[in-house]
């Protein structure tokens, strides 16, 4: 399975911000670890052209964050200082969903260890999200005639708020969020469809409920693209996740996705989107589960819950 990732996905903050940016070279490092990846099937990312931001985001706003101007308040709602190097490493995890998404269309699955940034929206950055890779691919592709219709399958823990609002007239894309129903973002844009989950739940209630919107989602949406958006945020321990999922339970999570939009024979991108553990190298670890399904399901690996930090 081919996936984006570079070097440039990482770049330094200050010490105690709460995103975990170790979190890209390590995933990439496990993967590597565990045979889940080989060097040859990376390819890296280059920046994103400006011209291909200016299909979702406002020239005014890819201007500030071009000449850093954004201002303070723009800033804090971003939830990440500002700098050039924050605004490539934005660029080429962009970059990466557009190609990962390319990839798929290939390949039938593919990958980016980045992205997912569902609450950026035209005119700013929010939650640590700076550009929306997904909302640009979908309409890169599209504007390319390589995409007529897409689906958006967000099961982060907070509601793709940014993805909800950019794409709510647009018929040709199906947004479906899973997420924390009383967690962030505490204004939620309707999505084509929202289900919101009650803090503290656990695996069987989490798995029962995806198991009874998914194929619907699937019929509905009638995709010739799937952007999955796997954040494990939702596991039991996240610092703002409030849900309750254990690694079992995010390996059946993932499995079912893939297995089902596969079975559907519909060609489909992996993205992280959120997660927040205790550190960055057991962010990875849970982030690393997703990868660990696909190639269950791919029949290319026994399935592996190995955590890390605990060996």
């Amino acid at each position: 399975m081919r996936l984006s990732y570079s070097d440039g996905y990482y770049v330094p903050l200050p010490p105690r911000h709460p995103f975990p940016m170790g979190k890209f070279p390590a995933l990439h490092r496990l993967l590597l670890d565990e045979g889940l990846l080989r060097p040859e099937e990376v390819v890296a990312p280059r920046p994103v052209d400006w011209a291909d931001l200016l299909s979702v985001h406002t020239e005014t706003y890819l201007s500030a964050l071009a000449q850093g101007t954004l201002g303070k308040q723009a800033e804090r709602r971003m939830g990440l200082p500002w700098s050039p190097r924050l605004v490539d490493r934005s660029r080429r995890a962009v970059q990466g969903t557009i190609n990962a998404a390319l990839m798929a269309l290939e390949d039938g699955i593919a990958a980016n260890l980045a992205g997912g940034t569902h609450h950026a929206g035209p005119d700013h950055g929010e939650g640590f999200c700076v550009l929306n890779d997904v909302a640009v691919a979908i309409r890169v592709l599209t504007r390319s005639h390589w995409l007529r219709r897409a689906l958006v399958i967000d099961l982060d823990v907070h509601q793709g708020n940014g993805t909800a609002a950019i794409f709510a007239e647009d018929e040709a894309v199906y947004t479906f969020s899973m997420h924390g129903a009383k967690n962030y973002p505490f204004h939620k844009p309707p999505s084509s469809r929202d289900v919101g989950l009650p803090d503290g739940t656990t695996d069987a209630a989490y798995l029962t409920t995806l198991r009874t919107h998914l194929p619907d989602v699937l019929h509905a949406a009638q995709p010739d693209l799937v952007f999955y958006l796997a954040g494990i945020d939702v596991a039991a321990g996240d610092r703002f996740g409030r849900l309750a999922l254990t690694p079992e339970g995010l390996f059946a999570r993932d499995a079912y996705v893939i297995d089902t939009v596969r079975g559907a024979d519909l060609p489909m991108v992996l993205l992280l989107s959120g997660g927040y553990a205790e550190t960055p190298e057991a962010t990875a670890d849970l982030h690393a589960i997703t990868h660990r399904a696909a190639r269950h399901v791919l029949g290319e690996t026994t399935p592996a819950l190995r955590r890390r930090r605990s060996a």
